[in-house]
């Protein structure tokens, strides 16, 4: 019910909000509000899982990261495409933006620490306006891609860079979820989707 209230609530913005190609806030905003209320979801159900503490170091393969770990790049991802869009610089770790740096403190790697650190996420989201994205399409962003700088102007970053990234880690947090037991679907992990007799 809570999910079906907020995707109506994003499409009648989408109405409400003048369409302009140059605007990414429907494209950013919305979506990874929605998908990190999942993951925090999807945290919840691993915490009450009888592996709970062990999931957070759980691996889809060795080199790859931690749950923990994914689902904090995740959270942070929403941050690094959502700040610069809206014309806020990021703090020199590229982690949140300088000016809510300080508020942010220190998310440890716990169920709670990620909870938290999602919630902060969320609520920066919530604060940006659709105003703050004109002009988004056309700025110059430059991210830190491993060991690359990539630089791109605002559609394609958003759409060919921070999306895909973002679905990355959330979705390789799902798969470490799915892989260790716990019961999780595709319905947790999109909210739109529902299965009966499953």
């Amino acid at each position: 019910m809570k999910d079906d209230i907020e995707v109506q609530y994003s499409l009648q913005r989408a109405r409400e909000v003048p369409s302009s190609a140059d605007n990414l806030y429907e494209a950013s905003v919305p979506v990874f509000r929605r998908y990190l209320g999942n993951l925090r979801a999807m945290l919840l159900l691993a915490e009450a899982d009888p592996q709970g503490p062990a999931l957070l170091q759980a691996r889809l393969a060795p080199g790859m990261l931690t749950l923990a770990v994914q689902a904090e790049v995740a959270a942070n991802f929403a941050v690094r495409a959502c700040a610069p869009l809206a014309g806020s610089a990021l703090s020199d770790s590229g982690a949140f933006p300088a000016s809510v740096l300080r508020e942010s403190g220190k998310f440890p790697p716990t169920y709670e620490g990620l909870g938290q650190r999602i919630d902060f996420v969320r609520g920066f989201l919530d604060a940006l306006t659709p105003a703050q994205f004109d002009g988004a399409a056309s700025r110059m962003i430059s991210d830190r891609a491993g060991e690359a700088v990539v630089t791109l102007a605002g559609q394609p970053f958003l759409l060919q860079y921070a999306l895909p990234n973002f679905f990355f880690h959330l979705t390789a947090a799902y798969a470490i979820l799915r892989h260790n037991g716990v019961e999780i679907g595709k319905a947790d992990f999109d909210g739109f989707h529902v299965y009966t007799g499953a």
